[in-house]
């Protein structure tokens, strides 16, 4: 399926006013204008991402610091591409070889960063409100690369760009997001922003995969996958997030692919044009079915992750523009 968006001028960069955040900690309180900000320049470097030339000196001089305390190489790459290509320089701290698993407190390590005087703190932890706690420590801007179960705000900007590029928009789309809703920061940083956005959301899982306040986030709640994504525009999957499983949440992985795995088949309930989404990384045959995970005309997993880069190149821009105009 050809995408339907074409290229598009670079928008000059919006005043500070438009975007008044020092830090970007997740989807909840964004608006509509902010969101398309971050979308709109997004944009353009994707397609500055697909040049010959994908440098430029936006953030020459300026110090970006990865401080993740969780594993992960999709997302940390992508911060520390999307910094380099912005011509900053970028630096991985290496968690498991440094103080703070010597017994370093959160509060130690951010007086630590505050005298390397960074510019931007990228931080995944495992903890919920964490990286809140570091943000109000340090002087930099920090931007939430996932704290616990809370949100995940680039991975859902980079999945509403991914979609507002094929389908030209997000208002009045029906996404279904399936899978491990209780124990997943995407699927509430994407309730929080496709619902800002106007689309239409749907939860499927089973009852022990879902939060208990599920209401308040405003969609519609099913338990039986084809239900759940009968006539929808995007099916969005989750990860079985075993690790952070504490009991018996799902009789076996055999049981819960044949339920909520999707296929080519349980697809076909669906619209006849709907396409596919995973945050990755995938549990292939868990999740999602490999033939249909690789499907070039359904899935759009690997345009995910090129947009990944783009939508972060876009956060740190704003973030630094707002910082040069002393924007608190």
């Amino acid at each position: 399926m050809a995408s339907k968006r074409k290229a598009v001028e670079r928008p000059q960069t919006p005043p500070a006013h438009a975007f008044p955040h020092k830090h970007l900690l997740g989807i909840e309180g964004l608006s509509p204008q902010e969101i398309q900000i971050l979308l709109d320049l997004a944009d353009s470097y994707v397609e500055q991402n697909r040049a010959e030339n994908k440098k430029t000196d936006l953030l020459r001089g300026r110090t970006l610091i990865n401080l993740f305390f969780e594993n992960s190489t999709r997302t940390r790459t992508s911060f520390e591409l999307a910094g380099k290509r912005l011509g900053g320089d970028t630096i991985n701290m290496a968690v498991s070889t440094s103080s703070i698993k010597k017994g370093e407190t959160l509060i130690d390590t951010a007086m630590t960063l505050n005298a390397m005087h960074p510019d931007i703190l990228c931080v995944r932890h495992p903890h919920s409100g964490a990286v809140q706690l570091l943000s109000e420590k340090v002087n930099c801007s920090v931007v939430n690369g996932g704290d616990g179960t809370h949100e995940h705000p680039t991975q859902a900007l980079l999945d509403a760009q991914t979609i507002r590029r094929r389908y030209g928009k997000i208002e009045g789309l029906t996404v279904a997001i399936s899978g491990d809703v209780l124990h997943s920061r995407v699927a509430r940083s994407n309730m929080y922003l496709l619902t800002t956005m106007g689309a239409k959301v749907r939860l499927v899982a089973p009852p022990t995969l879902l939060p208990k306040d599920v209401e308040r986030y405003g969609v519609h709640v099913f338990n039986n996958l084809e239900d759940g994504i009968s006539g929808c525009d995007i099916v969005m999957m989750l990860r079985l997030q075993t690790e952070r499983m504490q009991g018996m949440y799902v009789p076996s992985i055999r049981e819960y692919f044949r339920f909520y795995g999707l296929t080519k088949e349980k697809l076909n309930a669906a619209n006849p044009d709907a396409l596919v989404m995973h945050p990755g990384p995938m549990n292939r045959g868990v999740e999602i079915d490999s033939e249909l995970a690789d499907d070039i005309d359904r899935s759009l997993i690997r345009e995910q992750v090129e947009m990944g880069v783009a939508v972060r190149m876009a956060v740190f821009e704003v973030l630094t523009r707002n910082k040069m105009n002393k924007i608190q």
